[in-house]
């Protein structure tokens, strides 16, 4: 009788090692996956039995049954409560990988990832239309207003241009849209007032023409787009500084263009320059009402340090550099030079 149940519990051994070396063997095959590449969503809540059966269904050559009991058996998913711990999201499975590596990357939630970028001198117009065509993100500000959208990201500010700073963000596929918007409000706001507490001195006093974080946004989204030069952003922040100081007139194109929209078609032109609106800054003193575009971290700090002297004109001379002048009459012999004989923009 004993070596008869000796007998029976090493076959019973033998048999849970033969169990055991063949679970372990079947973790460690490739799998083949139809088309190379399998993309899947994982919803929150899921099962690891009805994962494994989307998982099959995406098509990866493998068997639901035992994926789900191999994850069971390692102890990384428990019968009771094992649901919880597979992370939601959109995973990427790609040929050659195993079913241990696929247990454990549905484990740790290693999700795919998708990435957009915003660029500087971008109007929110150009910004929401890119997040809105985005195939990795899950459309949600699709159909609201810009207060709505502002809302949502928990903005307190009325407009939203210029709010939102320009870079390359990661996200999770199947990501909101506006958690992007949320990600690059919060990476201004962050960068603004780090800048605006390093701001120069002169800028700290009490007749300083930026009384706020968010004048020198506004001024920072001006010269983003005056210039793609950043040796001379800080050249270009301090004319304007100089004009407000002086009571000046701004009278930068690029804010009168944003002001006349779609009414722009390639030149300002006379009518431009004498058609009021609320950016026409050769109409009106002082700073237009919110920013032109998302200025970048260089333009930023430009505002913020500005280079100093007492320059209050700049031409661009044709070849992306600028010439810059202290008075009006060096500045019309700049505009002769190089304006009138070589069609360039002048400030």
């Amino acid at each position: 009788m004993k070596k008869i149940l000796l007998w029976l519990v090493s076959i019973g051994v033998l048999a849970a090692a033969l169990l055991v070396w063949t679970g372990w063997w079947y973790s460690q095959q490739p799998l083949k996956v139809v088309r190379g590449t399998a993309e899947l969503t994982v919803p929150r809540g899921m099962s690891m039995r009805q994962a494994a059966n989307k998982i099959r269904d995406s098509g990866v050559g493998v068997e639901p049954r035992f994926l789900s009991t191999l994850a069971r058996f390692t102890g990384l998913f428990r019968p009771s409560g094992g649901a919880n711990q597979i992370k939601a999201g959109t995973y990427q499975v790609k040929t050659g990988i195993t079913p241990w590596e696929l247990i454990i990357k549905l484990e740790t939630g290693d999700v795919a990832r998708g990435t957009v970028l915003l660029l500087e001198g971008w109007t929110f117009r150009q910004m929401r239309a890119v997040l809105e065509k985005h195939p990795d993100l899950e459309q949600d500000i699709t159909d609201l207003s810009e207060a709505q959208i502002l809302a949502r990201i928990g903005a307190s500010h009325e407009h939203p241009e210029g709010l939102f700073f320009p870079d390359t963000y990661v996200f999770n596929k199947r990501d909101k849209a506006s958690s992007v918007l949320s990600s690059a409000y919060r990476a201004m706001q962050k960068q603004l007032d780090s800048e605006w507490k390093d701001r120069a001195p002169d800028l700290k006093r009490s007749d300083s023409p930026l009384q706020s974080p968010y004048d020198a946004l506004i001024l920072a989204s001006i010269v983003e787009k005056e210039t793609g030069r950043d040796e001379e952003r800080a050249d270009i922040a301090n004319v304007f500084i100089n004009r407000l100081r002086a009571g000046m007139k701004l009278q930068t194109d690029p804010a009168v263009i944003y002001g006349m929209g779609d009414n722009y078609k390639g030149r300002i032109g006379r009518k431009g320059l004498e058609t009021d609106t609320p950016w026409n800054t050769y109409t009106r003193d002082g700073l237009p009402p919110t920013p032109i575009s998302m200025p970048g971290r260089a333009s930023l700090h430009a505002v913020m340090h500005p280079k100093g002297g007492d320059m209050f004109y700049f031409v661009a001379r044709g070849d992306g550099t600028s010439k810059f002048s202290r008075t009006y009459a060096q500045h019309k012999q700049a505009v002769e030079r190089y304006v009138l004989k070589k069609g360039a923009p002048q400030n």
